[in-house]
């Protein structure tokens, strides 16, 4: 690990988010996240290359557009979106697959096109609901308990690891750092329930943080089988010391959406 290389880099993207988040207005806060989200697709696809898969990357982009509109407009249908996003896609490949040697390529490529765009836009996109709807301090305590968690699971796990648990996609992951990650991501949950707002109940920080960083740990090596399968550590090396954007983003992608549906299941609930 080269601290040297991950503290400054770290340093300027935890300032950057802040502000985004905190200062941001609506507008430009959508952009940012679009850019995020772009760039770790480009990332996803620069992956699938390697493999052969013949992603579209111009087409993917402007998918992941059209899914993150409902996010911003209200007045869009998610599902109206996707039928178009569905049909625009089928009349692209119909009229783009014109030679033999397409077609032998044509399923990888549509589904790979295809799932990148809903992969990373229609889950990181929850972002603007969450700050919309919530207000940014749920931001923070999501940040927090992924983030807590994480250091936990990471220096733990170094110390005391030695069951692998998922040694495919994740060779340095263990169980005993796992656990050490649900469990400091509960304190971290309980800590931000004190020190940023009330509004969550104590309880709820702990299933909340709980569920959040177990799924965090699914997200993570499920992106860690891409870069396996492209025979790749990082999916670039845009942030020194830290790979890509979407090496930071991972544990985001599945526990993003799942504490937004989480806060909308219990808000009924004391």
């Amino acid at each position: 690990m080269n601290t040297k290389k991950r503290l400054p880099t770290a340093i300027f993207l935890l300032i950057i988010v802040f502000l985004s988040i905190q200062y941001a207005s609506r507008l430009v806060f959508f952009i940012i996240l679009q850019g995020i989200i772009l760039v770790s697709l480009i990332e996803f696809y620069n992956l699938s290359e390697r493999k052969n898969l013949m992603p579209k990357k111009a087409v993917g982009v402007f998918f992941a557009l059209l899914i993150s509109l409902p996010f911003y407009i209200e007045s869009i249908s998610i599902s109206l979106v996707f039928f178009a996003v569905l049909m625009a896609m089928t009349v692209y490949y119909i009229i783009t697959v014109n030679k033999v040697e397409k077609v032998v390529f044509f399923p990888a490529s549509v589904s790979v096109t295809f799932f990148g765009a809903f992969y990373l836009s229609f889950t990181l996109n929850h972002f603007n609901l969450l700050r919309e709807e919530k207000g940014p301090f749920y931001i923070y305590f999501l940040l927090a308990v992924i983030f807590i968690g994480d250091t936990g699971a990471f220096y733990i796990g170094k110390l005391w690891g030695r069951r692998k648990l998922v040694p495919m996609a994740s060779p340095n992951k263990t169980w005993e750092g796992s656990l050490a990650g649900i469990i400091t991501a509960c304190l971290g949950g309980i800590a931000a329930q004190q020190i940023l707002f009330h509004d969550i109940s104590l309880w709820k920080a702990v299933v909340f943080a709980f569920l959040i960083h177990a799924v965090a740990q699914v997200s993570d090596p499920f992106e860690s089988l891409f870069k396996r399968a492209a025979g790749v550590k990082d999916s670039s090396n845009i942030l020194p010391g830290h790979g890509g954007f979407l090496d930071r983003v991972d544990s985001l992608i599945l526990a993003t959406p799942l504490f937004y549906y989480l806060l909308q299941l219990f808000k009924t609930i004391e």
